[in-house]
């Protein structure tokens, strides 16, 4: 029986590469699209209703995470989530997800999920969804930072990127203050609003005002020149570069 695949991935190598899995190994799987954001997915599930007997999601994607994609319509499709992280597995197994697998995806565990996909007839469940992750997100306003004695509330607008130091977690603000937070950028890239924050790689979080320009390396490498100066090499992910760029064509 041929099934009908939607996938969802905002990182262009790792939809290649599943693509590909698919199309090689899976002659029962026909891929019939593809989308890369919360808003794009939402919008090809409302003018396909029906299409999809199986979706596969990446959980982090360019605007935001993709459980709210549940709120926003209905999905019919078993969903086979994808994810770099295993934070979220739990919690996407409560919801009804039919597996979850880590990228790069391989061929043993796709089975795996797809035979599980033919022989369930469960789905996500919206009622355990909005249980499980509460009422929609509303974006992190401000940080709380102690300095010795003193505590110091700092707005997120004012933060130009946050990255790793180390086994440290560091946030430097536009007039080049740091200061180490409690948080992981994991945690992070679902507190900050999209439209404004983009994990440029697995080491930092941009936001968009800190930008001043940008160099083209060979093999699709991004360097960023930011404001305040880093004190690292702040280089685009080239699995993240195309989306990326779509980050700022679309921003405000």
């Amino acid at each position: 029986m041929t099934l009908n695949v939607l996938i969802v991935e905002d990182e262009k190598i790792a939809m290649e590469n599943l693509s590909r899995i698919l199309r090689t190994h899976f002659p029962e799987i026909r891929i019939i699209g593809n989308t890369a954001s919360i808003k794009e997915t939402v919008c090809w599930l409302n003018g396909h209703p029906g299409s999809a007997d199986v979706i596969f999601m990446d959980v982090e994607l360019s605007d935001g995470n993709c459980f709210e994609i549940f709120r926003q319509t209905k999905v019919d499709a078993k969903v086979i989530m994808t994810t770099a992280y295993d934070s979220y597995a739990i919690k996407a197994f409560e919801a009804g997800s039919i597996d979850y697998l880590l990228k790069p995806v391989d061929q043993d565990a796709l089975k795996r999920a797809i035979d599980r996909c033919r022989k369930s007839a469960s789905g996500i469940d919206l009622e355990r969804l909005s249980r499980i992750f509460g009422p929609a997100a509303e974006y992190r306003q401000r940080f709380i930072v102690r300095i010795n004695d003193k505590i110091l509330p700092v707005r997120t607008d004012d933060i130009a990127y946050f990255y790793s130091e180390e086994k440290n977690t560091v946030m430097e603000t536009f007039d080049g203050r740091k200061y180490i937070i409690d948080s992981t950028l994991d945690v992070l890239t679902d507190e900050l609003e999209p439209m404004k924050f983009f994990r440029i790689s697995r080491g930092c979080i941009l936001n968009m005002q800190a930008i001043e320009s940008l160099v083209k390396h060979l093999g699709n490498r991004l360097r960023v020149i930011a404001n305040p100066r880093p004190d690292f090499d702040m280089t685009v992910s080239r699995g993240r570069a195309d989306e990326f760029m779509k980050w700022i064509e679309n921003g405000k």
